[in-house]
């Protein structure tokens, strides 16, 4: 599966009694699937995944991929504490037809989590996994940097394609980058070099065929093997090279990361703000630097004092201002003070839809 561009990190709406807002999902959803973004992450970290029960988690996965357009790459949070329950929720993630697996480091047994259990973990859940994994490595949640060494290793793995990686740490992003050039794979992209996603080929248009015009299996896009779609189709594809894809998690640094040579990135501040991002994506891949910069210097104040400072709250008060429903989060993750929405309101206004 390919993973370039911006993804944005995507909230769980709640009523205020705290009860998950599904029709909201919908509306969210539709609106991110107009925006130029290249995918969605359901579930993820900002999704507020931890807050939710187990039947809660799979109502959303399956209302956000029923309102998403087909084109849309489908990252879905299926991290859990053991492998077993990881592998349960991305099992039912693969039948709702997501495209790739984000999945946490395990955390809570800190101390017993030493590079060997890491190992083991990842390894048995990408084993097993009908879908592509992405390594989720994130820090500031879970006070756990996975080890570069571990990552390499993993690597290496056929099903396990990329990591999103939260430090923040670009050193760190160019380390992985390096160590992982060796890595060569290839995923299915249109003739315009836009991933394939399993919906795609699912959807009620024509399947899609390689330049050949051979069947394309559901296994060629996830590298989990399975039968051949058969439909003949007028859409073109090709062969990309991918390697081992980083995205990363701080938007703060997006543009430092992609130079380094990441692939995109899974932002919380595009939730409520997707097209600045793009435009710093855009701006890059169109080798316009002058405007990437500019543009990257324009969020900075913004990101990390509404993403990283105040939290799920501010993101959600964001997207509030900018025609998404972000509402409120669920406790104990308090709602945000006037004194906050003013700041946030300040410091949303370039970015305002």
């Amino acid at each position: 599966m390919l993973l370039q561009g911006v993804f944005p990190a995507v909230t769980t709406p709640f009523y205020s009694d705290g009860s998950v807002y599904y029709k909201k999902i919908e509306h969210n959803i539709d609106r991110y699937s107009r925006t130029p973004v290249a995918g969605l992450v359901i579930l993820g970290s900002t999704g507020e995944a931890v807050m939710l029960s187990d039947e809660e988690r799979r109502e959303v996965l399956r209302e956000s991929v029923q309102a998403a357009s087909p084109e849309k790459v489908l990252i879905a949070g299926t991290g859990a504490e053991s492998a077993i329950e990881t592998l349960r929720l991305t099992e039912y993630a693969a039948k709702l037809q997501y495209d790739v697996a984000l999945i946490r480091t395990p955390h809570f047994y800190r101390p017993q989590m030493k590079p060997e259990a890491l190992l083991a973990f990842y390894r048995t859940v990408a084993d097993r996994s009908p879908l592509p994994v992405l390594l989720y490595t994130v820090p500031p949640f879970t006070a756990y940097d996975l080890p570069v060494e571990v990552i390499v290793a993993l690597a290496e793995h056929p099903n396990i394609i990329g990591i999103k990686e939260s430090s923040g740490n670009v050193e760190k992003v160019t380390t992985m980058v390096q160590a992982t050039r060796h890595i060569k794979r290839t995923a299915m992209a249109t003739e315009v070099f836009q991933a394939v996603t399993a919906r795609m080929l699912n959807s009620p248009a024509p399947a899609i065929t390689d330049d050949g015009g051979q069947l394309v299996s559901v296994g060629e896009l996830t590298g989990s093997g399975g039968s051949a779609i058969g439909v003949k189709s007028r859409i073109k594809t090709r062969q990309k090279d991918a390697g081992f894809q980083i995205l990363v998690g701080a938007a703060q640094t997006l543009l430092a990361s992609l130079q380094t040579g990441a692939s995109g990135g899974v932002l919380g501040f595009a939730a409520p703000a997707p097209t600045i991002c793009f435009e710093i994506y855009s701006a890059f891949r169109d080798n316009d630097m002058e405007l990437a910069r500019t543009k990257q210097d324009s969020i900075v104040t913004a990101t990390k004092r509404i993403v990283s400072e105040l939290g799920i709250p501010a993101v959600k008060y964001a997207m509030d201002l900018n025609g998404y429903y972000g509402g409120l989060p669920r406790l104990p993750l308090a709602p945000l003070t006037a004194a906050q929405k003013s700041e946030v309101e300040a410091l949303m206004a370039p970015f305002r839809n």
